[in-house]
């Protein structure tokens, strides 16, 4: 995410197994088994700042999601099949709905009884328990006209319409709830399949690769899929009169951007440097760790640009290079290594934001030390009081933009360029498609140097106020007069 105000899962069963299981008459039998009885799932899924986000139970292999939208009314109509697997032994389970009318639920084909309760539980009772390690699909039958969710630092997040009469998807940390049942935590990564009809004269992009299109009674029907497991809040879809520009990577990874209508050319002259600017990327981070790549450029201007996986979404006129390089850094510090917990987005931002330094000193010839001196001399006390790790929940997009590149600069001088370039380029190859804390990442950076790093950490990162001179003048800075 971009501020423009300033801004493994276990082994599945043997499918023999799986339906002697589905089959079983009794919660005893099940016990007796060792799959213990069958009760609810949790309704949250335990994150220390959002712990009703998300829920437990249960593992999303994948999202099939078939959804009709009426630009004139707001109306959307959907049908979302869900492709899972019980990590216990379930009587019922819940997925994240915030408003939106839920008219049927069918749980491996069953009718399946449901339930609405606080501002977005759907609580789904299957017909039959589900047993630990079964697979499962869910198919849920919805509408209703969606409303974003209006957050105090950020605005509004999640299902949002556009001045042209379109709509589009962007929020953080949660969005999808606003338009699809889903189990919204970053920690239930999920491939992501969308149809979506809208009437003819509209244009739909999306997550992935496109699939393509065909003509409909109501419209035309767009597909979209995302074949890299993707968290909840990274999905988007928006609609508008776009103009499209496709182009792609000489590997043959395909590039689709789209620009809505008053579009500034130098926007789109931004994006084209998008295959350089990956190519920068991958060079700093290692392979480029999606399927697909682009951006998608609103007219209008909300308070962020976003990184949705493998097509970020910016607001209206803030398609700079600078933006460009910060989202598409996410996709490999953010998207597809993702936050274990929310209190480390650092690994998140801070890491997007010196891709932004990086770029520059590469490009431009910046001189990284001198401008990370200058910073460092003109910081306020609330600057250095500004924490990078747990936070708080409603301060996750602060320091972590302007504070937490001095740290990793810190940090290359302090464990050594050589050691320090190699955790940059090898993190993502050893975390692909998980979860990751800061935790980790200090014991990986520790592994790789040789070094121990508490203490600089302590002082950037899990502490606040200004680091002791030897964590912010490492390895040859020298303090300037």
């Amino acid at each position: 995410m971009t501020l423009q105000h300033r801004w493994r899962r276990p082994a599945v069963m043997a499918a023999a197994t799986l339906a002697a299981l589905s089959l079983s008459s009794g919660v005893a039998s099940a016990g007796q088994d060792g799959w213990g009885a069958p009760t609810p799932g949790s309704d949250g899924a335990g994150d220390s700042y959002y712990p009703q986000d998300g829920n437990g139970g249960y593992d999303v292999a994948d999202y099939d999601l078939k959804v009709s939208y009426a630009p004139d009314t707001h109306q959307l109509t959907g049908l979302q099949t869900i492709s899972a697997r019980a990590t216990q032994s379930l009587s019922s389970f819940d997925l994240d709905l915030t408003g939106l009318t839920v008219d049927s639920v069918k749980v491996n084909g069953r009718t399946a009884e449901f339930s609405r309760t606080g501002d977005h539980e759907l609580v789904i009772k299957p017909s039959r328990p589900l047993y630990r390690g079964q697979q499962f699909q869910a198919v849920i039958a919805y509408h209703g006209v969606p409303a974003p969710i209006e957050d105090p630092s950020l605005g509004a997040n999640g299902w949002q319409f556009a001045k042209s009469g379109g709509a589009f998807v962007a929020g953080e940390p949660k969005s999808a709830t606003t338009w699809y049942p889903v189990n919204d935590t970053p920690r239930d990564k999920a491939t992501f399949h969308l149809a979506i009809t809208v009437p003819d004269e509209w244009g739909v992009i999306a997550n992935g690769r496109e699939a393509g299109s065909h003509k409909t009674a109501n419209g035309t029907t767009h597909v979209w899929a995302e074949s890299t497991p993707i968290a909840p809040y990274m999905t988007t879809v928006a609609i508008d009169k776009w103009t499209f520009d496709r182009q792609q990577r000489q590997d043959g990874t395909p590039i689709v951007s789209a620009f809505a209508p008053g579009t500034p050319d130098a926007t789109k002259q931004a994006e084209a440097k998008l295959p350089e600017i990956l190519d920068f990327l991958e060079s700093k981070f290692g392979k480029y760790p999606v399927d697909a790549a682009g951006g998608i450029f609103l007219a209008e201007p909300i308070g962020f640009s976003l990184e949705t996986l493998s097509r970020p979404i910016y607001s209206g006129r803030a398609g700079n290079v600078d933006t460009i390089v910060h989202e598409n850094a996410h996709q490999w510090y953010g998207d597809t290594v993702a936050v274990d917990h929310w209190k480390d987005v650092c690994l998140n931002e801070c890491f997007a934001s010196y891709a932004e330094w990086l770029w520059s000193q590469a490009k431009d010839g910046v001189d990284l030390d001198a401008q990370y001196l200058n910073k460092v001399k003109t910081a306020s006390t609330a600057f250095w009081n500004g924490k990078l790790y747990d936070m708080g929940p409603g301060n996750e997009f602060t320091y972590v933009y302007s504070k937490g590149p001095l740290a990793l600069h810190a940090l290359s001088k302090f464990m050594g360029q050589a050691a320090f370039d190699r955790v940059l380029k090898t993190w993502n190859g050893l975390n692909h498609n998980g979860n990751a804390s800061m935790q980790e990442f200090q014991h990986y950076a520790e592994q790789v140097s040789h070094k121990n790093l508490q203490g600089f950490f302590d002082a950037w990162i899990y502490g606040s106020g200004k680091p002791a001179d030897q964590y912010l003048y490492p390895g040859g800075l020298k303090p300037t007069a």
